[in-house]
Order: C-alpha cells, then sequence, then structure tokens
C-alpha cells in the first residue's frame, strides 16, 4: 500500500477523494488547495494524497524521482510506459477497496490527479468495476488511449469527468488535453471542461470550480 497523507474532516468521513500528485511532486502537493475549495462546513470529505514510488525517468537522464510511471520522451504521449501505469492503477485499485473497507461506497469516492497523477486518475477511473462519484484530471491527458474501448468498464460510462487546462501549458500540450477529451467524450463519457489562461499548474477560478464540482458530487 502506498504510504498516503490524509486531511480527515471534522465529523466522520461519508466520502473520499483519492488527489494523485504530478511527476516528481509528492502528496503535499495539493494539500493547501483543500481549504481553498469553499466546501460546506460539514463536507464529510476525506482527503487522501498517495506519494508515488521512486522509480527512474528517462526524461530526468535516467535520475530517480516521485513518478506513477516512466516518461521516455518530450512528447510525453509517444512510447508510454504500459508497465508502470498499470503497476499505479493497481496501487491506486488498492487505495479504493482500503476506502471501501473503511464504510465508504465506491459511488462516494472521486479520484484526481495533476498532470502524471491526472492521467493515472483518468486511465484508473473509467476502468474501474464499481461506480466512482466522479473523475477528475487537471493538466493532463487520457494514457494508453487506443485501449480504452476494449478495457473500460460499463459502471463508469456515465460517471461525471471533470477536465481543466490550462492555455498556455508547456508540459503537457493543450491540444493533447483536448485530444483526450474527444477521445473520452466520443466514447460516450460526461466531460466537463475548462480551460484558463495559465501553464502548468492550477489557478485560484479552477479551484472554484473543482470546489463546486465536488461539492455537487459528494456533499448533496
Amino acid at each position: 500500500m502506498l504510504d498516503c497523507i490524509e486531511i480527515a474532516p471534522d465529523t466522520d468521513a461519508r466520502a473520499s477523494v483519492i488527489w494523485l500528485h504530478g511527476l516528481g511532486a509528492d502528496g503535499n502537493d495539493f494539500v493547501p488547495v483543500v481549504d481553498e475549495l469553499g466546501l460546506p462546513a460539514d463536507h464529510g470529505i476525506r482527503f487522501v494524497f498517495p506519494n508515488a514510488p521512486t522509480r527512474p525517468v528517462t526524461v530526468n537522464n535516467g535520475m530517480p524521482m516521485r513518478a506513477w510511471y516512466d516518461i521516455k520522451g518530450m512528447a510525453i504521449a509517444d512510447k508510454q510506459d504500459a508497465e508502470g501505469i498499470h503497476a499505479s492503477a493497481a496501487e491506486i485499485e488498492a487505495l479504493i477497496a482500503a476506502e471501501i473497507e473503511r464504510r465508504i461506497p465506491a459511488q462516494r469516492i472521486v479520484i484526481a490527479g495533476f498532470s502524471q497523477g491526472g492521467a493515472i486518475a483518468l486511465h484508473t477511473g473509467v476502468r474501474h468495476g464499481e461506480r466512482l462519484a466522479g473523475i477528475m484530471g487537471l493538466s493532463t491527458y487520457l494514457p494508453l488511449a487506443d485501449t480504452l474501448a476494449a478495457e473500460a468498464t460499463p459502471a463508469n460510462r456515465d460517471t461525471p469527468i471533470l477536465m481543466a487546462h490550462g492555455t498556455e501549458d508547456p508540459v503537457v500540450p493543450i491540444a493533447l488535453g483536448r485530444d483526450s477529451r474527444d477521445a473520452l467524450t466520443d466514447a460516450g463519457y460526461d466531460v466537463a471542461w475548462h480551460e484558463y489562461p495559465m501553464q502548468h499548474q492550477v489557478c485560484l477560478p479552477q479551484i472554484a470550480t473543482i470546489g463546486r464540482w465536488l461539492s455537487e458530487r459528494l456533499c448533496g
């Protein structure tokens, strides 16, 4: 089981958000965002921020860093590390199972992530065997898109997906994000797409959008 940072609600947890960081970051990366989401005081959401394993990353000259999978070139969607993606998806499935053991049903769990973490969130969410409350991918893309039709499960065909991207992103080009959005919508998924005038980051208007979206999914 991955080690995680948890932010517990003031009341008993009634929902969970498993939020994955980006390449080279760690579970602390999005902890400060929780207080900025504008959630109701009694939201009852447990936030789980896992730390990715440390592994060599090709574009980092093979130096080890926290990564959900290897990035083999500057064109991040080329030569994708299918083995690493599948291994990280299995780790997230274990975290979902752990939340269910803590009496949070799958339909009260959101899988979220930024950049590389968002790629794993999208990949895992559409393949999970039980319906989730939502799937969120920020400044990211859909990895292994060519296997989506064969591997996606019916359980999450109508699960809301939130995607947001910076129009000036130099790391994950917005064209790649738009292509991923189109691949999901063409497959019948309900994708809410938002663009912001920013680079590879999050911004306050985006955080407000995320807060409203989580409230609609988990606080109703």
